[in-house]
């Protein structure tokens, strides 16, 4: 496939900022992180963001953050676990790049994501494992999926830099 632009989409723990910018060095773009963007913008860290204002109005800034972006070529951009599992930004990022899923098993994820109070909805092991499965058909729809449960950062980044023809 050829594009100027890719999004990396997957759960939380999947490796979307690690592998974003090792990918965007390879490919000598820019990287973008779109939950980066969120603190900075708003000036406060993600949980304040939901313990304060709540997951809807995360989730209306995280799409601002990807409009934003939408003009952008020749860059990376590492999205938020959720941000692909709504439909109506799951469409723009499909229309305006390659989307590449990030994928590894559920007990992968959930041993690589600490329960410090860092990612809000990671809060609970149950409630982590069926937002995962909610959101597995969403992450489904990617152009690629890119096994992330033991391959080093490295072999991603050339498997998706092979299939972008780089």
């Amino acid at each position: 496939m050829t594009a100027d632009k890719v999004y990396l989409v997957g759960f939380m723990g999947a490796g979307k900022s690690t592998v974003g910018r090792a990918l965007a060095a390879r490919l000598h773009w820019d990287v973008e992180d779109i939950d980066a963007r969120i603190e900075q913008r708003e000036r406060r860290d993600i949980p304040t963001i939901f313990r304060q204002e709540g997951e809807a109005y995360f989730r209306a800034v995280e799409r601002e953050e990807l409009v934003a972006l939408l003009p952008r070529r020749g860059v990376v951009v590492a999205t938020g676990g959720g941000t692909f599992a709504d439909p109506a930004n799951r469409a723009l990022m499909l229309g305006d790049g390659a989307v590449i899923w990030l994928d590894a098993p559920l007990d992968r994820l959930l041993a690589r994501v600490p329960l410090d109070g860092r990612r809000p909805l990671a809060a609970d092991r149950a409630g982590m494992e069926r937002l995962y499965n909610q959101r597995l058909a969403a992450y489904q729809q990617a152009h690629l999926r890119l096994d992330t449960g033991r391959a080093p950062v490295s072999a991603l980044v050339e498997q998706a830099a092979d299939w972008l023809g780089e």
